[in-house]
């Protein structure tokens, strides 16, 4: 019973200190919220040009083995 009167003490002295520091802080938080998506910006760019890139050659491969290329006909162009 001890332990769980402890955890519920500290479970209110958290949310206490959550809430002072939200309404202290949150001009500086809100404040610093555009720069941090202008910053946000570059590491995106950064990390998202790698998803879904594929080399020329691989594509070029491909493209060819499905009869996508012009001057080769297949079954797919004969409608």
């Amino acid at each position: 019973m001890q332990r769980l009167r402890g955890k519920w003490v500290f479970l209110g002295f958290i949310a206490v200190a959550l809430f002072f520091l939200w309404t202290e802080h949150r001009a500086h938080l809100l404040g610093a919220l555009p720069y941090l998506l202008f910053l946000a910006c570059p590491l995106m760019h950064l990390f998202h040009h790698g998803h879904g890139h594929h080399h020329h050659a691989d594509a070029a491969q491909s493209a060819a083995r499905d009869g996508q290329i012009s001057g080769q006909t297949g079954e797919r162009d004969a409608h």
